[in-house]
């Protein structure tokens, strides 16, 4: 519990400065206790017609997210559902904290990317093996970002997502 503040909601608020100004749209996946999903919603409430999208499985836990979006006053919906049944829809951003390894985290995202999607996922130690993987299957225009929480931490903003392998996939 000490170390909420910077674990948890720091992690997630560094975010907000890579989300650019003219987004309305963001989809959190498998948002647990709220991070990042709920931190960001915050942090943007101000922007005029901004609302987010929470999908969590566990039934307590999307309560939870419902309950705190309501007492915050918050435009989210909470989404009591699994990401993998979830139907297409495009966001202007993805985000993601802890839901699954790269790879099968860009498949979920798949569903929720159109061709201007940002996609923005925090990542641990392990980033340049998931992206190693990643690149067997994805093509996307990556940029690494270094945490300001966690030194061995980064965060992915991942652009032009498309599945398959080509020779045009670039990396920042």
């Amino acid at each position: 519990m000490a170390d909420v503040w910077r674990r948890h909601v720091w992690d997630s608020a560094q975010l907000a400065p890579l989300i650019p100004p003219d987004t309305r749209s963001l989809v959190d996946l498998g948002s647990g206790a709220g991070f990042p999903g709920l931190v960001l919603a915050t942090m943007l409430r101000d922007r005029t017609g901004f609302h987010a999208v929470l999908y969590e499985a566990t039934a307590k836990k999307a309560r939870f997210l419902s309950e705190a979006a309501d007492r915050l006053k918050l435009n989210v919906e909470v989404r009591n559902a699994r990401i993998e049944a979830a139907p297409r829809e495009i966001f202007d951003v993805v985000t993601a904290r802890a839901c699954a390894p790269l790879p099968k985290l860009l498949a979920y995202a798949q569903h929720f990317a159109g061709p201007q999607t940002l996609c923005l996922f925090l990542k641990g130690q392990n980033v340049a093996g998931e992206l190693t993987e990643a690149r067997k299957y994805w093509t996307m225009r990556v940029e690494q970002h270094q945490s300001r929480t966690d030194p061995s931490g980064s965060v992915l903003a991942i652009r032009e997502l498309a599945h398959g392998r080509t020779s045009q996939a670039q990396s920042i």
